[in-house]
């Protein structure tokens, strides 16, 4: 292959802790794009963490050619828990990781306990540095996670933070639908 040669990475589209929700940008996202794969979502009846790094693992593996990871809000805690053992993480390009949680602090009403996230596997997040490039994309006002620890997790990671400042946790409950950003980043990624 001549070394300027270039083959378009497959978008791998991770959820976090949801079911599908046909507004969610990553959602949209995946309608509009070429070439592109989805972990299904497996909501938070079940908070197995391994089965969701299986997931990823599994869809890598269906994956021909090079990958850009597209992981939000718990999908990125499992990114980090899938690059610490996968076979495949040296295909991937790079990651965007949006608006990651902080797991470790007790979460809002509604969300799981950190009893139930230690449980399924979940903690202690991984904190080595990714074996890819990757961009953290920061909120100032997520209810899951105070922007100065994610920026943390996101130096840990070894991530390039980008701050999209008060977009709650960039989801449809925050007003994302459809979020543009998300391609350009992706761009970036694929080069």
């Amino acid at each position: 292959m001549p070394r300027n040669s270039f083959i378009s990475p497959t978008v791998l589209i991770i959820p976090g802790l949801r079911d599908h929700v046909p507004t969610h940008w990553q959602t949209l996202l995946a309608q509009q794009l070429a070439k592109v794969c989805v972990v299904p979502p497996m909501g938070r009846a079940d908070l197995d963490c391994n089965k969701r790094v299986c997931a990823i693992e599994a869809a890598m593996i269906a994956i021909q050619g090079p990958v850009v990871l597209v992981a939000h809000s718990g999908g990125c805690v499992m990114v980090a828990h899938w690059a610490r053992t996968s076979q495949h993480a040296h295909r991937v390009l790079g990651a965007l990781l949006a608006t990651p949680p902080d797991f470790e602090l007790p979460m809002p009403e509604g969300y799981p306990s950190l009893t139930m996230l230690q449980s399924g596997g979940w903690l202690p997040v991984p904190r080595q540095v990714l074996p890819f490039r990757s961009l953290v994309a920061t909120s100032t006002n997520d209810p899951l996670g105070q922007q100065d620890r994610v920026v943390k997790l996101a130096q840990d990671w070894g991530s390039e933070i980008i701050d999209l400042g008060g977009v709650g946790h960039l989801n449809p409950a925050f007003g994302f639908g459809e979020w543009a950003l998300a391609e350009t980043l992706i761009a970036r990624l694929s080069r």
